[in-house]
Order: structure tokens, then C-alpha cells, then sequence
């Protein structure tokens, strides 16, 4: 059976939940590390989100493809941005990296309808 990122993201959501609830201190710390971290400077937001990206797909994080494609949608990245980052992930990652290219594809395509 075929991975849902819609599913992945809901699910790893609400176990991201339990964790601000038991450990509100950690995570504050690692949301106020992402915030700062995607805040637009010398590189946009769109631009930071397409790196989280390609670092998701050469670690092979299911979650972190959903959830960076998710963001990737709302800052109204393009396919062509996508695709062009993709490769990048290949050339660096090798074979693995582009099966998770190619599940960032599914990620996208699946997650587009819900944005609209």
C-alpha cells in the first residue's frame, strides 16, 4: 500500500501535540530554532523551505517532505522550483535520494488539492 503524506502529517501532528503538552519547553526551543531559522534574510522563506526540502528528501524523512512540501504549497512554490530542487537532491544523493525525490513528487501532487 502507497504512503499518504496528508495522513503522515496528521498523524506525526498529533504525536507532536503529546510532546508540546509533556515536553512545552523542548519544543518551544526547536519552534522558536525553526522560526528564526525560516525567517526571509539574504535567502527568502520560499528559499529556506526548498533547502529544508532538499534536506528531508537525503534523509529520507517522510514527515519532514510532507510537512517542508506543505510549506513549499502556501509560500506558492512552483513546480518547476520543485522539480529543479529535486534534482539537485539526486545529483547530490545518488539513487536513494532520488526515490525520495520521487516521493516528494507524490507528496506535492497529493497536497496541492487540499491547499486550494
Amino acid at each position: 500500500m502507497s504512503k499518504s503524506f496528508a495522513q503522515i502529517t496528521s498523524d506525526v501532528s498529533r504525536a507532536l501535540n503529546t510532546l508540546r503538552k509533556e515536553t512545552p519547553e523542548t519544543m518551544q526551543g526547536f519552534g522558536a530554532l525553526a522560526k528564526a531559522a525560516l525567517k526571509s534574510g539574504a535567502l527568502s522563506e520560499l528559499d529556506k523551505e526548498l533547502i529544508a526540502l532538499a534536506i528531508a528528501v537525503t534523509q529520507r524523512c517522510d514527515a519532514c517532505v510532507g510537512f517542508h512540501v506543505k510549506a513549499l504549497i502556501r509560500l506558492g512554490a512552483s513546480r518547476e522550483q520543485l522539480m529543479e530542487t529535486l534534482g539537485v537532491c539526486t545529483y547530490m544523493g545518488g539513487g536513494p535520494a532520488l526515490m525520495y525525490a520521487a516521493e516528494a513528487v507524490r507528496a506535492y501532487e497529493e497536497l496541492l488539492p487540499e491547499s486550494r
